[in-house]
């Protein structure tokens, strides 16, 4: 039985997960509604949300689960990566609530636990590639078990949640802008030319900066000569030419490793366009295709939890002198 926390942004939660699939509770306090005001995350109002909601959501969570603090085999905090101030906050709960109770902590890698959250719909299967979409993420794990990471790929600048929020910047289009730019790339046709960056032939890495860039570019240039954008065609050209690296490169990194199986993973991973350029690959190549349910793809403690049981399980506790990692590596 395992207490998560997560505060590696702007999400405060608690969940509790019992043998790492079964989900008792998933609290989560969102403060989207603050800084979309700001058109983005303001890490000190983060922080500040966190301190004042930390305690009344776990408090949630065990309520909701039906237990109490001595039912707990461990808690499990995300240690990084993530906005300093915020993970702090959540490891400082977690460690005084270890300190008092004596109950084991781990410290959780924040993409690990994305990748878990499907552990939580369907046990994982191994070996399986995953592919990690967020705000601040763009990679390709390759997994042999629990707690085996090997990195295939990665974004080398922009991830794609990154270039989602920002051309919806561009456009005006309010924050977040990932969800608007889906719902608008539905009603259009991607008849802007716009670039995807390959890189290497062999390569599996990433890059999103440049399309960014010429999206920026068509702006700019438009607004210059008086010529009206077609929203909707712009947010369909923009979101083809990133699904079209994401799905390609996913395909090659499971058929470079061998394996029949990928995972979905990420707040990128709510992308309806996404989900449903991965459906209809995956079932020409004939490769099972694992994606969260959409409460599961934003940050929450539940996947926390379920990545933390099976550190725990290993025996790899943290000590108490913990501290967040803003920049942590996964391998």
């Amino acid at each position: 039985m395992v207490l998560g926390i997560e505060t590696s942004c702007d999400e405060t939660s608690a969940a509790v997960v019992k043998g790492g699939t079964r989900l008792l509770s998933n609290v989560i306090s969102s403060q989207m509604d603050v800084h979309r005001k700001f058109g983005g995350v303001v890490p000190e109002v983060a922080s500040r949300r966190h301190v004042e909601r930390i305690t009344l959501i776990m408090q949630k969570a065990l309520e909701q689960a039906g237990v109490s603090i001595k039912d707990l085999d461990a808690i499990a905090v995300t240690q990084g990566p993530g906005l300093v101030g915020a993970l702090l906050i959540g490891v400082s709960a977690a460690k005084a609530l270890s300190f008092a109770t004596g109950i084991p902590l781990v410290g959780v890698h924040h993409i690990a636990g994305h990748i878990y959250a499907n552990h939580l719909v369907k046990p994982l299967e191994f070996p399986l590639v995953a592919l990690v979409v967020s705000g601040g993420h763009t990679e390709l794990i390759y997994m042999e078990g629990h707690n085996r990471y090997e990195r295939l790929g990665r974004t080398r600048d922009d991830a794609a949640g990154e270039a989602f929020d920002k051309v919806a910047r561009l456009m005006n289009l309010p924050y977040p802008g990932g969800p608007h730019i889906d719902r608008l790339a539905a009603q259009g046709n991607p008849g802007y030319d716009l670039p995807r960056a390959w890189l290497e032939a062999d390569s599996l890495d990433f890059s999103f900066s440049g399309l960014k860039s010429a999206v920026m570019n068509l702006i700019h240039n438009a607004s210059q000569r008086n010529e009206a954008i077609r929203e909707a065609d712009l947010a369909a050209s923009f979101q083809e030419a990133v699904l079209d690296v994401l799905v390609e490169k996913s395909l090659r990194a499971v058929k470079r490793t061998g394996v029949k199986r990928l995972v979905l993973a990420g707040g990128v991973s709510a992308n309806s366009g996404l989900r449903v350029r991965l459906h209809q690959r995956c079932a020409q190549e004939q490769i099972e295709l694992l994606i969260p349910p959409l409460e599961l793809c934003t940050d929450n403690a539940a996947m926390i939890a379920s990545a933390g049981t099976y550190q725990y399980l290993d025996g790899n506790f943290a000590e108490l002198s913990l501290n967040a990692e803003p920049n942590l590596s996964l391998v």
